[in-house]
């Protein structure tokens, strides 16, 4: 089934939600970046960057939820296809001074669907 530009693609004819068919596309190698940025306070800012986090270090658990929650995409958004992830970079930047917390995401894979 092909679709027109705009339509939207997990749609059938009938308005069924349908999981995209892709076996007749070409392996490609894709990536895609998400970024969001947490405020917080000024006294969580003191205790990210001092170590003082009462349960351990905040930012090595959010690298690995991150990396988790990549990995388990497919589980999260229903009609997304399961992927070979082959790479998840994490960086996360605490900016003092405007109390923020920055997480950029990449992720990287060679597939018939994009990540």
């Amino acid at each position: 089934m092909t679709t027109a530009p705009g339509e939207f693609t997990h749609l059938n004819a009938r308005g069924e939600a349908r999981m995209v068919d892709v076996t007749e596309k070409q392996v490609t190698v894709r990536s895609a970046t998400a970024r969001c940025r947490v405020s917080i306070s000024e006294q969580v800012v003191s205790m990210l960057l001092g170590g003082g986090m009462p349960k351990g270090d905040a930012l090595a658990v959010a690298r690995i939820a991150a990396i988790s929650a990549t990995k388990r995409t497919p589980d999260l958004i229903p009609l997304c296809h399961p992927l070979a992830i082959h790479g998840v970079d994490v960086d996360i930047r605490v900016d003092a001074e405007a109390c923020l917390v920055e997480i950029l995401v990449t992720v990287r894979t060679a597939d018939r669907t994009g990540v």
